[in-house]
């Protein structure tokens, strides 16, 4: 089957958070990440724990070692890439998961 198609999200200013994310990136965060996006790639709407968690309300994370990328599911084998955050602790932040959801609310309205 073929591969799935990953996108990034993209604020109204074109600045995509992931992106500026992964570019501040190197060494094993850098390392991570990338696996992470091959296995997300790769098995799509398939892949689970411990690798991928459902966040509720069709928000997901990818989860590394020191990484987690955030992502939702749009279209035919789609997956976009909301954000993304170095681990120090087990929980997402409030802050971080409010930017989430609104990213993830304004994508839905852009249909």
């Amino acid at each position: 089957m073929a591969d799935w198609r990953i996108e990034a999200y993209r604020l109204d200013t074109g600045e995509s958070p992931v992106q500026a994310f992964l570019d501040k990136l190197d060494g094993e965060p850098l390392a991570d990440a990338l696996a992470l996006l091959k296995l997300l790639r790769e098995y799509g709407n398939a892949l689970r724990l411990p690798h991928s968690r459902a966040l509720g309300d069709g928000l997901f994370e990818l989860r590394g070692f020191q990484v987690r990328l955030f992502y939702v599911f749009r279209g035919v084998r789609t997956a976009v890439l909301l954000d993304g955050m170095v681990k120090k602790r087990d929980d997402i932040p409030n802050d971080m998961v409010r930017r989430l959801r609104g990213m993830q609310r304004a994508l839905r309205e852009r249909k």
